[in-house]
């Protein structure tokens, strides 16, 4: 691969919206047609470290990516073009040195086939972006755009964790379950959405 991707772009997540549903989870599943929703199949994968602060990981398509290069069996490779990863699974044995060699969390091996996967943007829309309901995700072009949004949301922890303490402490509970209804319903849509595409493939 050269020095520089001509298009280079991957899913990047606002740890300020996102609440650690797991939608882009099931998306990626149904969109990879897995049959059932099972996280550890997921291109993408949620992390959830306290009720204010969860993200999203996946791969970024890195320039001179250190997976490819870790991998004993050259089963990695990049598009010259994009950066997406191109996984053969002919060659993959998942030993799982590109999952140590990622320093974004961006590739994982599949529970069931134990072999490598990584998101590949489904052709242009990912579906995971479709689907989050708080619209937590977006596709970006540069390291320094998914950082900003990833900073710019570490700032904000502390004054969130303060003011979710204080709600809690004061025991008001109307807005936060005016909050918890309104998600509620979001997910609720987005789930219903990705269930009758599941059934639709299943008729097929």
């Amino acid at each position: 691969m050269s020095a520089k991707t001509q298009q280079r772009k991957f899913v990047s997540v606002d740890p300020g919206k996102c609440i650690g549903c797991g939608i882009c989870e099931y998306a990626c599943t149904v969109e990879k047609g897995e049959g059932i929703w099972n996280p550890l199949r997921s291109r993408i994968r949620v992390v959830r470290m306290a009720p204010v602060f969860n993200f999203a990981l996946t791969c970024r398509g890195c320039q001179n990516a250190r997976c490819v290069k870790a991998c004993p069996e050259r089963a990695l490779s990049q598009s010259a073009s994009t950066g997406l990863l191109i996984i053969d699974e002919d060659k993959c044995k998942g030993c799982d040195w590109c999952v140590q060699a990622c320093e974004h969390g961006g590739i994982t091996i599949h529970s069931d086939t134990g072999k490598a996967i990584a998101c590949d943007l489904c052709e242009g829309e990912p579906k995971c972006v479709e689907s989050c309901p708080e619209e937590a995700l977006e596709i970006v072009e540069s390291d320094e755009a998914a950082e900003k949004r990833f900073n710019d949301a570490l700032a904000n922890l502390y004054a969130q964790t303060e003011k979710l303490t204080a709600t809690i402490k004061n025991k008001d509970w109307k807005p936060l379950l005016a909050t918890a209804e309104k998600r509620s319903e979001k997910i609720t849509e987005k789930l219903q959405a990705l269930n009758k595409k599941e059934k639709t493939k299943k008729q097929k």
